[in-house]
């Protein structure tokens, strides 16, 4: 091993102890600068829910037909509004008491929530068979979120009569148990986050105090990123969600701490070669800065493709993830090493690493594995892909058609028991009509083509809701030659069936001649969102692909190399998605996966995946310019296997930790990209990589100049 000794400062003056000073100042600059302007943004991280936007209308595409409608419904309602509906139900019948209480809550809920709701309150219409009834209020405003606290009032109401259940549901009912829900983000989905990284941290580093600076160091970071999203959410510039907030917090963490992990790995190793920590550092961090920047720079590239997506949720993700990977980025190239440069050895206590000792990583565990990649390469590779097909193969399993937005969570919530029981006692689609827009004069044509419609309950021209014991319908309201025809489906208005009943009544009313019919309502926004959903993977994918793989090319300086590395994260991903469609399906028994899931999967595994091609790729590029191919391949792989191992096993850690969160998208989001994560770790990047790569021999650098000789 080659070592260097700082030449002792002895009795020099003038420059050189200059630049001794300016080793302490510089860092002790960067960690002021750090606490001066992450510490206030961090502050506003608490206020990041109130700029949040959930509703799925706000997320729509502008050309879509649904939203086409929105804008020609504001002709035909004074105010916009969002129905809640109250459902009550008793097995063997609704008894006099019952009715009752439902007549005082009504007459409760009117009093107390006002000038809220838009009109009177519809109902209440008891079913055929006695036992339920239920109540729509209309709540002034489209946002439905904003009526949760009105929501979990109504609840506390309609629940206090022993025997008779009492729900709320309806789309205000959903978005306020999908509110809840996004409530533990700051929370509990940090805290678990946080402890699982620590744990992780201490158990790598063996050190009571490296773990805390690298999360003291991440926390800083996701600040930032935080009180920037906050700002530019708050200025209408960037679009944000719960669920783009709880992916934020988690990748950040995780990114900022797989940087960590390279820079501290080469920080320990240069302080074994270098007797000042000021040379370590600096050395360590030019090794580190270009395959960390290369990570950063196609995990934000990956990203901002979403940027060309019709979904505002999905336009949104990408700026906001693209943001936290920038801060990540910035903390652990500025400030970590400023920190490290003042603490040196101490960081690492109890394990000090020596200086002219030898690393470990030389002869340990993952040098076994380089020499078993080595000794038979061919049959490494080949019997790593074979698994792989093998896995991709539950893809068949994997149904991601849309999921009922009742059944959007891993809990039991309120919404879905309502929802449930209408099913059972009316047309499941009460109070959430889809709602057709129409000539005047082809109103009947369209009323009768839409009544022929499998899954269709009943058609009625608005104002007036059609259930069965309601009061007819008035006349139509006519608004320039325009009238609304309100379409009640058989099914909850959530569920496939409902957004098949949709297309097939978009296909009938758009084949009368003249009568220029769009479909629109609630319904229909999620069958946009959904159809929107699925064209965009088709389109942001192969772009994803093309800029990993020009980042890659541009980094490593050949052609080979970057598709070898392309195709076999490819192969990483499909396998991820076989073993989740056969988890999602038969293990969690989940009633499907959202149209945006295999996007979103892909996205993050081929942008997080290829990091660790990059982190062993580099190295390897590095060492076989002094030892040559082949033993510069199985020595990157030996030096990095552990750091490598471990900043998989942070990421995976960090985004399971999503699943705390009641939530069925988050949830198969952490179980895929944890797993897909571990996959590429522990097998893509350990095994198939460097046995390509060996095998291949050193046409995997063409064409670039690095072909010495093996010696």
């Amino acid at each position: 091993m080659t070592v260097v000794r700082e030449r002792e400062a002895g009795g020099e003056t003038g420059a050189p102890r200059r630049r001794r000073a300016w080793r302490w100042v510089l860092p002790a600059l960067a960690i002021v600068l750090w606490l001066g302007l992450g510490g206030p943004l961090a502050s506003l991280t608490s206020k990041t829910s109130d700029v949040q936007k959930n509703d799925n209308s706000a997320f729509l595409p502008a050309n879509s037909e649904s939203t086409k409608v929105l804008d020609l419904n504001e002709r035909f309602v004074e105010t916009e509004a969002s129905p809640a509906i109250i459902v009550y139900a008793r097995p063997g019948g609704l008894t006099g008491a019952d009715r009752a209480k439902i007549g005082a809550d009504l007459a409760q809920a009117s009093a107390y929530l006002g000038d809220k709701l838009v009109g009177p309150a519809f109902g209440p219409v008891y079913s055929t068979d006695g036992e339920a009834a239920q109540v729509i209020l209309q709540f002034a405003g489209s946002d439905a979120e904003k009526a949760s606290d009105e929501v979990a009032w109504l609840r506390g109401l309609v629940s206090s009569s022993p025997g008779l259940q009492a729900h709320v549901t309806g789309p205000v009912g959903i978005f306020a148990d999908l509110i809840e829900a996004f409530q533990g983000i700051d929370g509990i989905l940090l805290l678990v986050t946080g402890i699982v990284v620590l744990l992780i941290l201490v158990a790598v580093y063996r050190s009571p105090l490296l773990p805390f600076v690298v999360l003291g160091v991440a926390g800083l970071a996701l600040g930032l990123a935080n009180g920037v999203v906050y700002l530019l959410a708050k200025a209408e510039v960037i679009t944000l969600s719960g669920q783009s907030q709880g992916i934020l917090d988690v990748l950040v963490l995780g990114a900022a701490t797989d940087y960590a992990l390279l820079l501290v790995s080469r920080y320990r190793e240069e302080l074994r070669r270098h007797d000042s920590k000021h040379d370590a550092i600096r050395v360590a961090w030019r090794a580190v800065v270009a395959p960390i920047l290369a990570s950063a720079g196609t995990v934000i590239l990956g990203l901002l493709c979403l940027l060309v997506s019709d979904l505002s949720a999905n336009r949104g993700l990408g700026p906001v993830g693209a943001i936290g990977i920038g801060c990540a980025l910035l903390a652990m190239l500025t400030l970590l090493p400023a920190v490290l440069a003042l603490l040196g050895r101490a960081a690492f206590w109890p394990f000090r690493p020596a200086y002219g000792s030898a690393p470990a990583e030389e002869r340990g565990v993952w040098a076994r594995i380089a020499g078993v990649v080595g000794r038979r390469p061919r049959v490494v590779w080949a019997v790593t892909a074979l698994v792989l097909l093998a896995l991709a193969g539950g893809i068949t399993r994997l149904e991601a058609d849309g999921i009922p937005q009742t059944e959007a969570f891993t809990t039991t919530k309120d919404s879905k028991i309502g929802q449930d029981l209408i099913g059972r006692h009316f047309p499941a689609g009460s109070g959430s009509p889809a709602q057709v827009v129409v000539r005047q004069d082809k109103v009947g044509e369209v009323v009768s083509a839409a009544q022929g419609v499998p899954g269709v309950a009943a058609v009625a021209p608005y104002p007036g809701i059609v259930l069965p014991g309601a009061p007819p319908p008035a006349g139509p309201k006519v608004v320039d030659g325009l009238v609304r025809v309100d379409v009640t489906l058989a099914d909850a208005a959530d569920s496939p069936a409902a957004f098949e009943t949709v297309r097939r009544l978009r296909t009938a009313v758009h084949a009368v001649p003249g009568a220029e019919a769009q479909v629109g309502g609630f319904t229909a926004i999620n069958v946009d969102v959904q159809d929107t959903s699925q064209r965009d993977r088709t389109v942001i994918i192969p772009l994803v692909l093309a800029v990993v793989f020009v980042i890659l090319v541009l980094l490593l300086r050949s052609l080979v190399a970057p598709l070898l590395l392309v195709s076999t994260v490819v192969l990483s991903f499909a396998a991820t998605l076989g073993v989740s469609g056969v988890v999602f399906r038969d293990v969690f028994g989940f009633a499907g996966t959202d149209s945006g899931f295999p996007l979103f999967a892909f996205v993050f595994l081929v942008a997080l995946g290829v990091d660790y091609n990059i982190f062993l790729m580099t190295r390897v590029r590095e060492e076989t310019a002094r030892r040559g191919h082949r033993a510069g391949t199985l020595t990157g792989l030996s030096v990095t296997g552990g750091v490598i191992t471990s900043a998989g096993v942070v990421l995976a850690a960090t985004f399971a930790a999503l699943a705390v969160l009641p939530l069925v998208f988050l949830a198969e989001m952490a179980f895929a990209v944890a797993f897909g994560v571990l996959l590429d770790t522990l097998i893509v990047r350990s095994l198939l990589v460097p046995a390509l790569t060996v095998d291949i021999g050193r046409s995997v650098w063409w064409p670039g100049r690095l072909r010495r000789a093996d010696p």
